[in-house]
């Protein structure tokens, strides 16, 4: 909110936050519209929309601010919708939510959702030339705030678009959790036909370096080719507008906070590359052209945890979780799987927590806190003795993925087929060789 001194101003000349108003300062003239203060900053400061579009700040020291007549408003011709040619592949847009439909928010200089599905579609014409997009507005929600239940509908979604004939699915969300979203879709989904594409964007779309145009067409061009892929993450593969990456959705992870290329394949290589000018795709290589039988299998334990082992952990944490009725638990240890074990003070020890777990019928898991590589309970003493404990060390399984696994496996199987399958591939979360990109 702006200062007192600025609202009197303002008021007594009738202006009101989108008029037009008029003020000299140093000497100089400005003219624009009065916007929204931010909620942080120095309210003493007056921003004006000028009419080239740039945003200013003046330092209101008590100058005469005069009204003016709003500016005559040019009727824009509506925008044609694509003209999408016939024979083209269908292809649904799930709609949930994220930096990939939203705007800047003036009063706090962040953004929030304000796009709607078909706003977004109408800012990328090209898409009428690659395929028939049917939207589904899914929901309206930032990654952060989904639950199991939200992959439950987005996985239901997904089978209800490809029994109603799309050739392939891309959902648009949030990147801050897409990473766990594609692994749970990953489990959810059985068997889908074609390629299930999860896209959004590090910037909003109004922004000029926004990258949610490039990625929606990359994704909808993937999907249009229908390849059975399976579900993965579609995103920039570098800084610049050259190439997006499709990444299988348990090897995707989120590695930058604002990149544009924020998100990288571990432990393997992207399983195809989209051209962004030409849409040419480049698959690293193709499942069978098998009969796909498409089902959603949406169980999930909610009482399944992730814990991150660090220096000084009281392992009563593990005490919490196992006397609060949690089925499952994935440590993410350090090295190649450990947790304080022969500590020099008792206290430290996750040893007695997690032999207590265990005896109460908690599932534990193993994974490594290191990017790349893969977990060994054969190497040190310390994983040896947890690993006769009854803890299962996941391999290469990155810990998120793991977490999704675990909790997937106990709202759908019974505890013993959770034990079993843990540790096993079922949809590419686990390999016999690890690959590294080259960067």
């Amino acid at each position: 909110m702006y200062s007192k001194k600025i609202l009197e101003a303002i008021n007594k000349e009738d202006v009101k936050i989108g008029g037009r108003l008029h003020i000299v300062k140093g000497g100089t003239e400005y003219e624009g519209i009065l916007m929204p203060r931010p909620e942080s900053g120095d309210h003493e400061i007056l921003i004006i929309k000028q009419d080239d579009g740039y945003n200013i700040g003046l330092r209101y020291s008590g100058e005469k601010i005069s009204k003016l007549p709003s500016m005559e408003r040019k009727t824009a011709p509506n925008k044609p919708k694509h003209a999408t040619a016939s024979g083209l592949p269908r292809v649904t847009l799930l709609y949930t939510g994220g930096t990939i439909g939203s705007k800047v928010d003036y009063l706090t200089g962040g953004v929030k959702v304000l796009t709607t599905p078909e706003e977004l579609i109408g800012e990328v014409p090209e898409l009428g030339d690659i395929a028939e997009v049917h939207v589904v507005d899914l929901m309206h929600t930032f990654s952060e705030d989904i639950t199991h239940f939200e992959w439950g509908a987005i996985a239901e979604a997904i089978e209800n678009a490809f029994s109603s004939g799309s050739r392939g699915v891309v959902v648009a969300m949030g990147t801050d959790t897409m990473h766990y979203t594609s692994a749970a879709i990953s489990f959810m989904l059985q068997d889908p036909p074609g390629p299930v594409v999860i896209t959004g964007a590090q910037r909003s779309s109004d922004r000029g370096s926004s990258d949610a145009f490039t990625n929606l067409a990359c994704a909808v061009a993937l999907a249009a080719e229908g390849k059975p892929i399976g579900v993965g993450t579609c995103m920039h593969a570098g800084s610049s507008d050259e190439t997006c990456v499709f990444i299988k959705g348990t090897r995707s992870r989120k590695m930058h906070t604002s990149r544009r290329d924020a998100f990288r394949p571990i432990n393997s290589l992207p399983a195809a590359t989209i051209n962004v000018l030409t849409k040419e795709i480049t698959y690293s290589a193709l499942p069978p052209q098998d009969t796909h039988h498409i089902s959603a299998k949406t169980g999930f334990e909610s009482k399944t945890a992730l814990v991150k082992v660090h220096p000084n952990a009281d392992p009563k944490i593990l005490d919490y979780y196992t006397d609060d009725g949690y089925k499952g638990i994935i440590i993410e240890g350090t090295g190649l799987g450990h947790v304080p074990v022969f500590t020099q003070h008792e206290e430290y020890s996750w040893a007695e927590a997690i032999r207590k777990a265990v005896k109460k019928g908690v599932l534990v898991g193993m994974t490594s806190q290191c990017i790349n590589g893969r977990v060994n309970k054969n190497v040190y003493s310390t994983a040896r003795t947890l690993a006769s404990l009854g803890v299962i060390y996941c391999e290469d399984m990155m810990p998120e993925v793991a977490y999704i696994k675990l909790g997937w496996l106990l709202g759908n199987y019974g505890v013993e087929d959770a034990r079993r399958l843990l540790n096993k591939n079922m949809v590419g979360e686990i390999s016999n060789r690890i690959t590294y990109t080259e960067d």
